[in-house]
């Protein structure tokens, strides 16, 4: 059986075992972190910053990072049917109708957001990644252009034992026709590193045309080529496909939350047009290591990905071919003595992106006569420089900056040719100052400045409406926080608290409109917003993990949002919004949990999310209303098949049945706000580990 069983694993390629079995004990150090080039603890780090590890993800259900990022206080992920992610950090998806901008991803070493501002993270399999880290608010000084904040995804294998080898098969089924496999090889020996990961995903959706599909596969190796440099590779495929249900009336939305868009007069329905997203995703990377001496050390990465993309919709079928090419290099001086550690970054990242963006008819899901065809190419460009200075150990700064260029070159084929032009935005400096003192080993307090901006993605320079906007300008603002984190000696208790206020100017916002009895959207700059908020997050073993009782752990969470986040000198044509709710976001968010760790293996995890009202237009005349999910999780551990060990767990989503929409359609025209949320569901799984 034991044979048969590697054999099997072998073949089908790639979940991490070692994070698996990882001893629970281990939860209870010190929680080390690297956003700012240097490793830190995280309660000496000067920026607000949620962790999303190995254990957090494998609480939740396999299929979606949604209910694993939205424990973190100021971020929002939602998705509207399953694979069609948004997200938010301390912010609106006024500017995302679909997709991701406004946030800066990296997957390791390499930027996964474009030079076009695109970020398809919805590629990524949960399975290729055991960590994410979430910077939030504005982090331009060294990850370029943002106003939201960075996220860091850390790929599955980045951790491998020395010397060991380890194989994975993790098998999940649910409702509404959820399956999902996933596979992992990690292999480590001498000064080689291999981690291998393959998935398959697919689901029949809640609701009618939102079924989906993905195909993928990773790979991240590592070589230490000689004593001071090492050279890692990064490759990943993805082959995407779902529908695309679209967006009910409120009174469809009652009526049967399960319909897709019917059709409406002379516009057909997201059946009759097969609405749906296409995307293929080839992305690869290299970075090279090298420390020159005890003081000094070069980083280089190349990356470059290729995506084939289509999107039938109600009123048009989009094609879209995307190439990027990039670089990110910086050079690194670190000098210490017995009173402080210097630590000096100079650096840059340099990407270009090119789409051919090609509109047709949608003739029931086939492309018909060309509606606009444009050739779009994207320069995203900036210099960057960072000081971290470690006084003592107990008083840390960091001082960092960057100067952005960001540009784009267009040119129309059709309806009518335009020759090739280009639009250069002005060298936006950036800066960011940030403090934070250790008042002991148990409490510090922590302060920053920091400057965002976020040029107009490619996407809203060309939108649906199939017009080249060279009039839309990039947001920007300043952001000021102050927080103070807690943790107890014997590392029980952790406790983070952090307030803000984000001014932002010259926000872009999105707008619909009807052109020829077809809806079409384009994107302006609006005024802006006045964004004040408080976000607390709370860990506590009330029982030490591994203790020698009945419960052999007992550890309660929480995370609270409060977001105070207002219009500002906001217009809408004669409509003045100023002072109206931030459009998208709910006031207020608690997620609380209880993981119970119980003898012979057992656990019992338990999660409850209650989110607020949620204004769906800037007038505020529409709200999604509040809703409680809860969640649940039992799993059992150290059973074997023979010699093979493996685990099994079941769980529920939505246990009281609660009806919301997740994934709102904001100034939606018709008044089709809602994507209904799946009910109640059931998924259970195994994983074999060796």
């Amino acid at each position: 059986m034991k044979r048969f069983l590697k054999a099997l694993l072998a073949l089908t390629g790639v979940v991490g075992c070692a994070s698996a079995q990882q001893d629970s004990t281990r939860r209870l150090n010190e929680v080390t972190i690297r956003p700012y080039f240097s490793t830190q603890s995280l309660i000496r780090s000067t920026g607000t910053i949620g962790l999303i590890d190995s254990t957090t993800l494998t609480k939740q259900s396999g299929n979606s990072f949604v209910s694993a990022v939205n424990t973190i206080p100021g971020v929002r992920m939602e998705e509207r049917s399953p694979g069609s992610y948004r997200l938010s950090i301390r912010g609106s998806l006024l500017r995302s109708p679909f997709g991701i901008r406004n946030v800066k991803i990296y997957l390791d070493d390499f930027p996964l957001t474009d030079a076009g501002g695109n970020s398809y993270l919805n590629a990524l399999d949960i399975a290729g990644a055991s960590q994410l880290q979430i910077l939030k608010g504005p982090q331009s000084s060294i990850y370029g252009a943002n106003s939201g904040g960075v996220v860091l995804i850390q790929p599955q294998g980045t951790n491998v034992p020395t010397d060991s080898t380890s194989v994975a098969l993790k098998l999940e089924g649910g409702s509404f026709g959820a399956f999902h496999q996933n596979a992992s090889l990690q292999h480590q020996a001498g000064k080689y590193k291999l981690s291998i990961t393959q998935a398959y995903q697919r689901s029949d959706g809640y609701r009618d045309h939102s079924n989906m599909e993905r195909k993928y596969f990773q790979a991240l190796q590592k070589w230490d080529y000689t004593k001071n440099t090492s050279l890692k590779a990064l490759l990943f495929y993805s082959d995407l496909y779902y529908n695309t249900p679209g967006g009910l009336t409120e009174t469809q939305y009652l009526q049967d939350p399960t319909l897709s868009r019917p059709a409406a007069g002379p516009i057909r329905g997201a059946i009759d047009q097969k609405a749906g997203i296409y995307s293929k995703t080839l992305y690869g990377g290299i970075s090279n290591n090298w420390i020159i001496n005890k003081n000094f050390k070069h980083v280089i990465s190349v990356f470059s990905s290729y995506t084939d993309f289509k999107n039938p919709f109600i009123t048009n079928y989009e094609k879209r071919k995307e190439f990027t090419l990039g670089l990110r290099s910086y050079l690194e001086y670190t000098r210490s003595s017995s009173d402080v550690d210097w630590k000096f970054n100079l650096g840059l990242e340099s990407m270009k992106t090119g789409t051919d963006f090609d509109n047709y008819d949608n003739n029931y899901g086939q492309s018909g006569a060309v509606q606009a065809s444009d050739k779009l190419n994207a320069n995203s460009n900036f210099a960057f420089a960072h000081l971290s200075v470690d006084v003592l150990k107990k008083l840390l700064i960091e001082l960092s900056a960057s100067a952005n260029l960001y540009g784009y070159n267009y040119k129309s084929i059709a309806p009518v040719a335009i020759p090739k032009k280009t639009n250069k935005f002005d060298v936006q400096f950036m800066p960011r100052i940030a403090l934070s003192y250790a008042i002991d080993n148990q409490l510090s307090l922590r302060t920053s400045v920091s400057k965002g901006y976020s040029p107009p993605s490619l996407a809203e320079v060309r939108a649906s409406n199939n017009a080249i906007n060279v009039d839309l300008q990039p947001e920007y603002g300043w952001n000021y926080e102050a927080g103070i984190r807690y943790e107890s000696l014997n590392k029980r208790l952790f406790i983070d608290v952090n307030g803000f206020y984000y001014n932002l100017k010259n926000a872009i916002v999105r707008r619909t409109i009807l052109v020829n009895e077809k809806e079409a959207e384009y994107f302006t700059n609006a005024g802006g917003t006045k964004q004040w908020g408080l976000e607390s997050a709370v860990a506590f073993w009330i029982i030490p993990s591994n203790n020698v009782h009945f419960v052999k752990g007992l550890q309660l969470k929480n995370s609270y949002t409060l977001s105070h986040f207002k219009f500002d000198h906001y217009l809408d044509k004669a409509n003045n919004f100023s002072g109206n709710d931030l459009t998208g976001v709910p006031k207020t968010t608690i997620v609380s949990s209880t993981d119970i760790q119980l003898p012979k293996g057992f656990s019992v995890f338990l999660q409850h999310n209650y989110t607020s009202s949620i204004p769906l237009n800037d007038a505020n005349t529409v709200y999604a209303k509040k809703y409680h999910l809860v969640q649940t999780k039992i799993g059992k551990k150290n059973l074997n098949i023979g010699n093979v060990p493996f685990e099994i767990y079941i769980g529920v989503d939505n246990l009281l049945n609660e009806k919301y929409s997740l994934g709102n359609d904001l100034n939606a025209l018709g008044g089709r706000y809602f994507n209904a949320a799946a009910t109640r569901n059931f998924y259970g799984g195994v994983l074999i580990c060796l």
